[in-house]
């Protein structure tokens, strides 16, 4: 299979597709819940992956009910996560490859996130990453966030190219969402969500890695 036109740029997001952090964040949140009293069911979770924190936040009001203090159980999240953390966060398999590729071919790239920018900076800075990416659009770059398409249509803009002409690379079903509405060319690498029929329509590819994307992109040509 090839894809449907040359590609320019490629966006990337990043947890749970350049990173290994959705687990962590899911181990995170059911000790948090446990320590509570409370239970996080594992599809509360999946509705919550490629949200932006304030959207999370209104899942988990639903959730556990207005009578329910947020801001105690997300500081212990928060804890629990930056303690996971400390071990490092390992890079997504192929990750490393996929950049040198891009490299080798000249092509520019970004990130597109709902993770706000210290973040970014602290796990892709911790990875010696940063560098590698030539535009970062985080949760304060947006005011909305997946699975609404700003975040891609202001990835393309940043590389100053038609989002059509962009592969974007998304684990998450909000995230797919987000960058087909976009008009990006959009692959998912399934991490904690297995893709369903609304995903394989949506999508030019599914990929097992990021070494199957790095190979379907041999049609790539410099912008």
């Amino acid at each position: 299979m090839t894809l449907p036109r040359p590609v320019s740029a490629v966006v990337f997001d990043m947890d749970g597709l350049l990173i290994d952090s959705e687990r962590l964040m899911l181990e995170a949140m059911q000790g948090a819940a446990v320590a509570m009293g409370r239970d996080m069911p594992f599809p509360v979770f999946q509705s919550m992956v490629g949200l932006t924190h304030a959207a999370s936040d209104g899942i988990l009001i639903d959730h556990f009910g207005h009578g329910f203090v947020l801001d105690d159980y997300v500081a212990e999240v928060r804890a629990r996560f930056v303690e996971a953390h400390k071990a490092g966060v390992a890079l997504k398999t192929g990750v490393i490859e996929m950049l040198d590729h891009l490299d080798a071919v000249g092509a520019p790239r970004a990130v597109a996130t709902s993770s706000r920018m210290k973040s970014v900076e602290t796990h892709l800075g911790h990875a010696g990453l940063l560098s590698r990416f030539d535009a970062f659009i985080t949760a304060e770059s947006v005011t909305n966030g997946k699975p609404h398409p700003e975040p891609y249509l202001k990835a393309a803009a940043a590389l100053g190219l038609d989002p059509r002409d962009c592969i974007a690379l998304e684990d998450s079903h909000n995230g797919v969402r987000a960058a087909a509405a976009a008009g990006m060319m959009t692959i998912m690498v399934p991490d904690m969500l297995e893709p369903n029929d609304e995903m394989r329509g949506l999508c030019v590819r599914i990929a097992q890695d990021l070494h199957e994307v790095r190979d379907l992109l041999a049609v790539m040509v410099r912008p």
